[in-house]
């Protein structure tokens, strides 16, 4: 009787030692005060590696406690691929908890109106979510652009205007369809009233794209589009720089007489008739509302009062009128 008091007497002894190692094995490695560090998962690692990279990280205090935990609450086929900030002050649960709800970083980046496809490439490589290059080949990859129920031969036009959050790690795919996505719920409201007035998608966009790098100034896009639909209902052309611009290669600043001759640039609208092949750039959500619903008015031109707005014309009198006025003295001919 007494060996058999004895022996229980042990097993309970070593069961509450066992419980207070596991209890300590699954507390916080760290003080409230531990500093967040990023923990990356790589794509198809096992659980023990990343315990085991946890405890290295000296972010667990056990990698074996670890995983035990992780397959006690059926996690241990379910943790995910990415960057994860984590602390010494979390516990292995919590950690646990965050790795399989995928509660990844991720990383902000803005792109404002009238920005180019390769613009936006770097911009996403220069906050590390995708790599410029890769971006630009699914860009211009007809059939990817085709999947996405799109027109044309690249994305160029369809990378929406925004303030972005991604995780690292994203194939570049995934992105591309997050801006799309964007353009589709923006062109969405607008679609019924293109087709009214005869205007498709990619037609909307192109001429959007236009408007985009003509004006910066909001309450001037559905004045700048009514000028370029009026000139289209008349045959002539849009003679718009942007456009001549986008289509010079390695384009130095400087739009020379040469550049407006050009019969080898299609999108040189001082000789192409109508549109251009494609868009110029990506458009937002007002200039793509101004082409829809362009301002009702008789102006044919524009020009710059170099002040970020423009002065409209009627007639090429009125026209030349502005012209010396706002850039002729401005570059100090008689």
């Amino acid at each position: 009787m007494r060996l058999l008091r004895a022996g229980v007497a042990t097993a309970l002894v070593a069961g509450a030692a066992g419980a207070l190692a596991t209890q300590r094995a699954l507390a916080p490695a760290g003080g409230d005060g531990a500093a967040e560090v990023v923990f990356r998962v790589e794509p198809g690692e096992p659980l023990g590696r990343i315990a085991c990279d946890l405890e290295e990280r000296g972010l667990v205090r056990s990698a074996r406690a670890t995983r035990w935990l992780a397959r006690l609450r059926g996690l241990s086929g379910g943790l995910q691929s990415g960057e994860y900030a984590l602390s010494a002050a979390m516990s292995p649960g919590r950690i646990l908890e965050r790795i399989a709800r995928g509660d990844v970083i991720t990383y902000g980046v803005v792109l404002p109106e009238g920005l180019r496809a390769r613009e936006i490439a770097a911009r996403l490589e220069g906050v590390g979510v995708a790599d410029a290059e890769a971006f630009m080949r699914v860009v211009e990859d007809a059939d990817f652009v085709a999947s996405l129920g799109l027109e044309g031969q690249s994305l160029e036009g369809y990378l929406f205007p925004e303030t972005y959050r991604f995780p690292r790690g994203l194939p570049p795919q995934e992105v591309a369809r997050g801006l799309v996505a964007e353009f589709l719920e923006a062109w969405r409201p607008l679609a019924a009233k293109a087709r009214e007035g005869g205007l498709g998608m990619r037609e909307a966009v192109i001429l959007a794209s236009i408007v985009e790098k003509e004006t910066g100034v909001a309450e001037e896009r559905p004045l700048i589009a009514s000028v370029f639909w009026n000139r289209l209902a008349r045959g002539m052309r849009l003679e718009s720089d942007p456009t001549t611009i986008y289509g010079i290669p390695d384009f130095d600043g400087n739009l020379r007489r040469a550049h407006l001759e050009s019969e080898d640039n299609p999108y040189n609208t001082y000789r192409v008739a109508g549109l251009p092949p494609g868009p110029i750039a990506s458009p937002g959500a007002e200039a793509l509302h101004a082409v829809v619903e362009p301002a009702d008015t008789k102006f044919l031109y524009f020009v710059s009062r170099n002040d970020g707005t423009h002065t409209f014309s009627r007639t090429y009198r009125e026209h030349l009128g502005a012209v010396d006025r706002y850039q002729r003295r401005r570059n100090g001919a008689p």
